[in-house]
């Protein structure tokens, strides 16, 4: 029997299929967006200690450009299905990667007698908006030009994504060793911006812009924050991106301070993502075949909190047996809770106002987990509290995993 998800959207007209040869290259672009957005993220998190030891930043600073980018993600993914309308959805994810690379040309620069904390202020927040508009806009686009290799695309573009901050984790360090730099560290993550954004502009010129009928436009849009699926989906996300985001900002101090030096904390950093990779190029496809996701989704958050918390408290000879936990769970459940999106709506507008749901409370609120993590390091000059702290978090993560993963539409009533 067909799944209902996996039915085509309705159109008012029919428009000419794009060839092959166009969808491949779609799809590219598609994952190499993918693979710039958590590199402003992980970063920062490689070379934080060196960027405290230079004294350019205070601990209200660190806190502020820890949290700030997760904050931005949920302030302006609601913006995003309203662009999608007026503009298109390609045309925006275009000038999204530009404010992207706008933000992460700025974010290392130094303001005079103010030294970088502007820049590095002003840049986050360019990156923070830039990436929340791609988080929201990426899955429609999966739904709307791959509405039968859902699980296939959403494998490949949640994969980049991981890898991006893999990307981030693993090379920023080398960068700043060879160049003795921080600032030039977080610069280099400008150029691999710059030439997604160029080769995205055929793309973005030839799209043609969709109207969705008004009747569409209003089911799509205040309906989904009436739906219990929705929200169960949203708070699932939630949870998610608390764990998450903080591994990105927090896992490489956290190795440090446990006195792993900087070059194999950022290795094993690395190697948690690459893990990562791994569960997020496999879970939308196992999902997507599944009658439901309930024991998937509880499976993947016990997973996750579990190998977080031992990452902090556990045994420091199991440490890559934690790592690989952590890696595997955190993967797997950013790209299950992502592919909700497309498995729990039957259109590509309604999957745009889902995604900006629930990108937008679950970054926004999100974003809370990073500033935990640094509250408590403040307070007890240790992370150990953090462990027990994403312990609870990962039972938040189970409830509404197992809520979301139940075979119910956002476009159904009820």
């Amino acid at each position: 029997m067909a799944r209902a998800t996996d039915a085509p959207e309705a159109r008012p007209h029919r428009a000419a299929p794009p060839s092959r040869a166009r969808l491949a290259f779609l799809g590219l672009c598609l994952v190499l967006i993918g693979l710039n957005l958590r590199t402003a993220f992980s970063s920062f998190g490689a070379v934080l200690t060196e960027i405290r030891a230079s004294g350019s930043v205070p601990e209200w600073g660190v806190s502020l450009l820890t949290t700030a980018p997760v904050t931005l993600l949920g302030v302006f993914a609601p913006l995003a299905p309203v662009l999608s309308r007026r503009f298109g959805s390609k045309r925006v994810l275009l000038g999204a990667m530009a404010v992207l690379t706008a933000g992460l040309l700025v974010r290392p620069s130094e303001w005079g007698p103010a030294g970088h904390l502007p820049g590095l202020i002003l840049g986050t927040a360019l990156c923070g908006a830039a990436i929340a508009l791609c988080n929201v806009i990426l899955p429609s686009e999966v739904k709307q030009d791959f509405p039968h290799r859902l699980g296939l695309m959403g494998g490949l573009y949640t994969a980049a994504i991981v890898a991006s901050a893999a990307l981030g984790a693993g090379f920023t360090y080398p960068v700043f060793e060879a160049t003795g730099s921080w600032s030039s560290a977080l610069l280099f993550w400008a150029f691999p911006a710059l030439a997604v954004a160029v080769l995205f502009v055929p793309v973005a010129v030839r799209a043609r812009h969709r109207r969705v009928p008004a009747g569409h436009v209003a089911a799509g849009g205040p309906g989904v924050w009436r739906s219990p699926t929705a929200w169960h989906v949203t708070l699932y996300m939630l949870f998610q991106a608390m764990t998450s985001f903080s591994v990105f900002a927090w896992l490489s101090p956290i190795l440090r301070e446990r006195g792993i030096d900087g070059a194999t904390a950022g290795l094993m950093v690395s190697a948690s993502i690459v893990l990562q990779m791994l569960g997020s190029l496999f879970a939308p496809s196992l999902a997507a075949r599944l009658w439901d996701q309930r024991a998937l989704n509880v499976t993947l958050a016990v997973m996750t909190s579990v190998g977080f918390a031992l990452s902090v408290l556990g045994p420091l000879q199991l440490i890559w047996v934690w790592i690989a936990l952590l890696g595997l769970g955190q993967g797997a459940l950013t790209a299950a809770a992502l592919t909700m999106i497309m498995l729990r709506t039957r259109h590509g507008h309604t999957a745009v106002n889902l995604s900006g749901m629930m990108q937008g409370i679950g970054y926004g609120v999100g974003s809370l987990g990073t500033l935990l993590v640094a509250q408590i390091h403040q307070s007890t000059g240790s992370f150990s509290l953090a462990g027990w702290a994403f312990l609870a978090i990962g039972v938040g993560a189970s409830v509404f995993g197992y809520l979301a993963g139940r075979r119910r539409n956002v476009d159904e009533a009820g």
